[in-house]
């Protein structure tokens, strides 16, 4: 496998996530305002992390089907969030993008900063020719920055998503490279 691509921006660096981010990582991903709108139940433990969320990771790159970095401040080595795709398709050069972030970072333009490295990943290095974003109808943030990097709402997923003993309806979003 070639060597995890590192994404350098403005003010973040987007890095592998590694078991030893776990702990960083259970401050938010325990956090049930962040973990609602993954359709999660919050994290009991940084173990639970490594084990989960960052196994699935690594095993998304292997399989093909994806790749998550780290969102980690130029200054600071400190994952407070992650960002990437997951669910490619290539042989129909298309990938979900899905991305959350730490509350106390919440509404600086960060999020969008890795949104914009990562489209910008997927169409170039990627190959994709399109890009969805599932997204909780009642989770307007969300909803705002990917119109705000030109993805447009296609429609209701009806029941789309099994999580907190219901069916959740969700939104479908997507850009084409031709958009981007």
């Amino acid at each position: 496998m070639t060597p995890f691509p590192t994404i350098t921006t403005e003010r973040l660096i987007l890095r592998e996530i590694t078991p030893a981010d776990a702990t960083a990582m259970y401050e938010y991903l325990s956090d049930p305002e962040v973990t609602k709108q993954m359709a999660l139940d919050p994290y009991e433990s940084p173990k639970a992390i490594a084990d989960e969320e960052i196994r699935w990771y690594h095993s998304i790159r292997e399989q093909g089907t994806g790749i998550r970095w780290g969102i980690t401040l130029k200054d600071k080595n400190i994952v407070i969030g992650s960002c990437g795709f997951l669910n490619r398709a290539k042989q129909h050069s298309r990938a979900e993008i899905g991305f959350e972030l730490h509350p106390a970072h919440w509404r600086k333009g960060i999020a969008s900063e890795a949104i914009q490295a990562v489209l910008s990943y997927g169409f170039q290095t990627y190959e994709l020719q399109r890009i969805e974003a599932i997204v909780d109808p009642a989770n307007t943030g969300s909803r705002q920055i990917l119109q705000k990097h030109g993805f447009i709402e296609e429609g209701r997923l009806r029941q789309y998503e099994y999580f907190a003993g219901a069916f959740q309806d969700v939104l479908m979003y997507s850009i084409l490279k031709t958009e981007s």
